[in-house]
């Protein structure tokens, strides 16, 4: 792959997480995370798997983390449509 001249490379997003059952902490890219979008706070959430142990995790997604994980490229899924 080249790279044109004047076109600037982006480095990958990644974001911190940890895992809550070996209790590491570690930086992952948006590939690695899932992003689910539910009809309520309840039912908004994202996962990955800890790198380190294997766990799955899920955690609660508020706004501001829907927001971060979705302006850095986070596959999302919709649980609901909006009107």
């Amino acid at each position: 792959m080249s790279v044109m001249p004047g076109m600037a490379t982006v480095a990958p997003v990644l974001f911190k997480a940890a895992c809550p059952d070996c209790r590491r902490r570690f930086e992952l890219t948006a590939g690695a995370l899932r992003l689910a979008i539910g009809a309520s706070r309840r039912t908004t959430f994202y996962s990955f798997t800890c790198p380190e142990c294997g766990s799955a995790v899920r955690k609660p997604a508020g706004d501001r983390i829907v927001e971060l994980l979705t302006g850095g490229g986070v596959r999302t899924l919709r649980l609901h449509t909006t009107a």
